[in-house]
């Protein structure tokens, strides 16, 4: 029986240890900065309802097949990964990272331990004179580039070189990149955005989030949204419709538009179907035009720590035995879940010892009187080995939702023609709607003529849609004079109705004579979305509510709901504003509806 060969390089920093766990724990990135090839995922369901990954990558003539044990960690302290491999020299390869403070000083000493199990003769040559000279070499610069980032000497730990394009990749970039910087959508961020196309890792290409970009370049969100947008437009870039699973947030099926999104899917890595939900796990990302970069298929990394920094914990208990793992969770919500397909928990933290996890077929749950602070206990009740998962409920922040998009005004005039497909509607857990209506209208087309009138309705109409726009809604439609808007959420409808309403007052004294009155109502709660006159539309009770709402309200007039007005958020943004509460029957409804009215400030248009 051949012998475990091992050998450990052990790195001091300058740095924290925070920092150097954020670099040297993005295993994915760590593995394309030195040249490892990406490899092909095959996971192969087990009667236990577990699954189990085997993986396939060619290294110059040589094909390796290996089975990918998930990567166990506790952020911020240690990770591993074992890989057994299927035949050649080799039968295991295993890589275990820990972190740990300087007892008297500032900064972190990490020990990066390499296990090798060779196959035979050729293995263990292989072994001391390739693969532990290679990966102690690789250590190494990999440690001085993180120690020089971390001491912000450089940009990125792994840094890249751009690619270099041909004649004719560079002309059709530089062709898109003129027409984005053309559009109104480009925010002076095309050239920045061409250029981090072609220099960035192939990890961050194959799932471009726009809210991650913008936090990382420190941008507004919605402009970097737009961007992303009009680069599909102009070539730029391509658009996906990713289905995540529920359980792993991982993109198991991808569409190129709307109406080819099914009612649900399947996730293979966790071996449960699941349904879609516009709010929360179907998503919209980009990746490179092919025609400007092609990124290609595969993983460099497996599960890695930062490729879901989300999860603080994954670890594997062997069956009926427990674990104490040295970790510090900060006070928040987490959900406590396992690799394989079970049960989950949400447990609400709020600081202090954290409760032990006991996990078995059925349920899970949290035993007070845990681990002495510093360290979580976790057990396995079951009759099979359970990797335990503990995960920050944060991991949503940056995807930009499908319920999101649809909302925002870009989309609806970029991509008014991506629609669900006929007969498909779709349940909305929460939106906000507002609906606007010109006052007095009529004696305006008879007063001025119906040319100057429809120029004053048209400019009425150019502002409200750019106001929504600032305020991350969109214009659904316009009835007549009317306008129907939609918001993700109710503090952006107040705040584009305050808007609105002073944007107004301005408007009427540029023009004294022929001032507008314009009515306002909102409310925020479920509603269907459908595909109507070939638009993505909403129906239902939130519909109808905010419709009748602008009917009560007088020019000049915001109403709003008892919903809106109870939203903590909505609350804050009117604790200086005087509210009237008002109760009545309003057509379609049995019961009378309280509201609140915020009354005209400054000139309005006087009713008819």
């Amino acid at each position: 029986m051949s012998a475990i060969l091992s050998r450990e390089f052990v790195r001091h920093f300058a740095a924290s240890r925070a920092r150097v766990w954020e670099a040297l724990a993005d295993t994915a990135r760590f593995n394309e900065s030195i040249g490892l090839p990406k490899h092909d995922i095959r996971e192969e369901p087990q009667p236990d309802g577990s699954v189990r990954f085997y993986a396939t990558a060619k290294i110059g003539p040589l094909t390796l097949h290996w089975e990918d044990i998930p990567q166990e960690w506790s952020t911020g302290n240690w990770f591993r990964h074992r890989r057994f491999f299927l035949k050649g020299p080799l039968k295991q390869l295993n890589v275990h990272v820990r972190f740990e403070d300087f007892p008297d000083r500032d900064g972190c000493i990490v020990h990066y331990q390499i296990d090798v199990e060779p196959r035979n003769l050729i293995g263990r040559i292989l072994v001391h004179r390739v693969i532990f000279p290679m990966m102690g070499r690789d250590f190494e610069q990999t440690a001085v580039r993180v120690e020089e980032w971390a001491q912000e000497q450089i940009e990125a730990p792994y840094p890249t070189e751009p690619v270099e394009l041909d004649d004719a990749h560079s002309q059709r970039l530089e062709s898109a990149l003129t027409r984005l910087d053309a559009s109104r959508y480009s925010h002076g961020l095309g050239r920045r955005f061409a250029d981090w196309l072609l220099s960035a890792h192939e990890v961050d290409l194959m799932h471009i989030r726009p809210l991650r970009l913008a936090r990382q370049w420190e941008e507004n969100e919605r402009h970097v949204i737009e961007l992303c947008l009009q680069a599909v437009k102009d070539g730029l870039l391509e658009s996906r419709w990713d289905l995540l699973c529920p359980r792993c947030k991982g993109a198991k099926l991808t569409t190129s538009s709307l109406d080819a999104l099914p009612q649900g899917a399947h996730c293979p890595s966790c071996n449960i179907s699941y349904d879609r939900d516009f709010a929360s796990n179907v998503e919209l990302t980009f990746q490179p035009a092919a025609s400007i970069r092609k990124v290609e298929h595969g993983e460099f990394c497996l599960f890695g720590p930062m490729s879901t920094p989300h999860v603080r914990l994954q670890i594997r208990v062997a069956p009926g035995s427990s674990e104490s793992v040295e970790t510090v969770l900060a006070p928040g919500s987490y959900r406590i879940r396992t690799l394989e397909p079970g049960p989950e928990r949400i447990l609400d933290f709020s600081g202090g010892t954290f409760p032990a996890i006991a996990v078995d077929e059925t349920e899970i749950e949290a035993e007070e009187g845990g681990t002495a602070a510093g360290a979580v206990t976790l057990k396995n009740r079951c009759q099979r080995p359970r990797v335990v998962i503990v995960e920050a409920r944060d991991w949503a922040d940056d995807a930009l939702t499908a319920h999101q998009v649809t909302s925002l005004q870009v989309f609806r005039h970029l991509f008014a023609e991506d629609v669900l497909r006929g007969g498909d509607e779709v349940g909305i857990a929460h939106i906000t709607l507002m609906f606007t209506d010109l006052s007095g209208s009529t004696a305006l087309y008879e007063k001025i003529g119906d040319a100057p009138a429809y120029g004053l309705v048209r400019e009425h109409f150019e502002f409200l849609s750019s106001i929504v726009r600032e305020h991350e809604g969109g214009v659904v439609k316009t009835i007549g004079d009317a306008v129907m808007a939609s918001f993700t959420e109710p503090e952006s409808g107040i705040q584009a109705a305050l808007a609105i309403r002073e944007h107004v007052l301005e408007f009427n004294l540029e023009h004294p004579d022929n001032p507008i009155g314009l009515k306002l109502g909102l409310h925020s709660g479920p509603c269907i979305a459908v595909t109507l006159n070939g638009r993505f539309d909403y129906f239902g009770g939130t519909v109808n509510m905010a419709a009748r709402l602008q009917g009560e309200a007088g020019p000049g007039e915001i109403i709003i709901s008892e919903a809106i007005a109870g939203d903590p958020a909505v609350a804050e943004i009117l604790k200086s504003k005087w509210l009237e509460q008002d109760r009545r029957v309003i057509r379609g409804f049995k019961e009378p509806v309280t509201f609140r009215r915020l009354p005209p400030e400054g000139t309005m248009l006087k009713a008819d």
